[in-house]
């Protein structure tokens, strides 16, 4: 009896002998779907409800984001995680035995930022090998990943890591595409788009529909997707978009010349954890994908309070948002907030609930 893996192979293999055309676009769109679903199948143990979780994995969350550490052995991942937080990865960590994500904390800009050493997560995971399914899991909740890579063999790796990722439903340094989609009782598949699809036409849309068993749909698309973009958007609540920055380390044993190579690599930093080089610059890169807002809070008829500020994620930015992080109760007893900073146009500002903060904002809540 063939396995799921046996099934993924079966579908690589006819959609590498097949031609991409016209012709072929309706079956191609239809293989892939199926390969889509057979990952998933994968990547969800039977019987879990598809959570994906399991025993002795789940990290207790502490402060505003998590970033997860991933690279293969030796490339120096524990040493630089030792150099971030002071906590000492052991090596036993990378025993599928007891305990596989080592949790450590950094602060920076007075944000907490959980750290996790993500081991096992590399070649074949994506494939049901190892427990790699569980660390997985892991990973998809972090807010940003750190690939760290030998930077005197960077690219072969980065390419095994960055497929294993892909495999899993990661999609790294993307955005979600722009493609709204609505179910309908009856009409058939119905498409409009904003701009020419070079990457995709309506039979391999169709395709993929048949595939899902979506017989009647509104779709609407704003980009210029491939296939692969399509099929993430039906199965979205299995995809995470995460920022990566890639950690490429040992510069310590390499030319000036090379160095001004690596800095032409997208998204990397250059460091040496050994001995502590450029580490300064991988924290502020990973400020700055993080997108979190600091805001200070000024208590009526005293100074603000700047050695502990409220840290917002990317996705939470309005003052009521603000209120919440610090108790639900505020937004029952809310009046008014005043801002000094950069969200206001006059220095201070009275707003509402639903204005936008900006990052080092000032702020004193009235309540009523």
């Amino acid at each position: 009896m063939s396995t799921t893996v046996d099934k993924i192979k079966d579908i690589e293999a006819e959609m590498a002998k097949t031609q991409k055309n016209k012709a072929t676009s309706f079956h191609l769109g239809m293989l892939k779907s199926k390969l889509a679903k057979l990952r998933q199948e994968l990547l969800t143990p039977q019987g879990s409800g598809g959570s994906g979780g399991g025993s002795g994995f789940d990290v207790a969350r502490t402060g505003v984001a998590s970033v997860g550490f991933i690279g293969f052995p030796s490339v120096g991942k524990s040493t630089l995680m030792s150099r971030l937080t002071g906590q000492h990865s052991e090596a036993a960590a990378y025993e599928f035995t007891t305990l596989t994500t080592v949790p450590g904390q950094v602060v920076y800009n007075g944000a907490k930022l959980q750290m996790l050493d993500l081991p096992g997560i590399i070649q074949g995971a994506k494939d049901g090998k190892g427990r790699g399914r569980q660390v997985i899991a892991v990973a998809k909740t972090c807010h940003l990943i750190f690939i760290v890579l030998d930077v005197n063999k960077p690219m072969t790796d980065k390419r095994v890591i960055e497929n294993e990722l892909e495999g899993f439903g990661i999609r790294i340094n993307k955005e979600p595409p722009n493609i709204t989609f609505q179910k309908k009782d009856k009409g058939g598949i119905s498409i409009t788009s904003t701009q020419q699809l070079t990457h995709i036409d309506h039979d391999e849309i169709k395709a993929v529909m048949k595939e899902y068993k979506i017989s009647s749909a509104n779709i609407s698309i704003r980009c210029d997707p491939t296939v692969d973009d399509l099929i993430d958007v039906l199965e979205a609540k299995h995809r995470s978009y995460i920022p990566v920055i890639y950690a490429l380390n040992k510069i310590d044993a390499i030319s000036i010349e090379e160095l001004d190579l690596l800095y032409r690599i997208p998204n990397a930093c250059p460091i040496s954890s050994e001995h502590g080089w450029n580490v300064d610059e991988l924290l502020e890169q990973m400020w700055d994908k993080l997108e979190l807002k600091r805001i200070y809070t000024k208590p009526k008829g005293k100074l603000p309070d700047y050695s502990a500020p409220v840290v917002l994620r990317k996705n939470a930015r309005t003052v009521e948002d603000f209120c919440n992080q610090i108790h639900k109760s505020i937004v029952e007893q809310f009046k008014i907030a005043i801002v000094w900073g950069r969200s206001v146009k006059h220095q201070p500002q009275r707003v509402g609930l639903s204005h936008e903060l900006e990052d080092e904002d000032i702020l004193t809540i009235v309540k009523r």
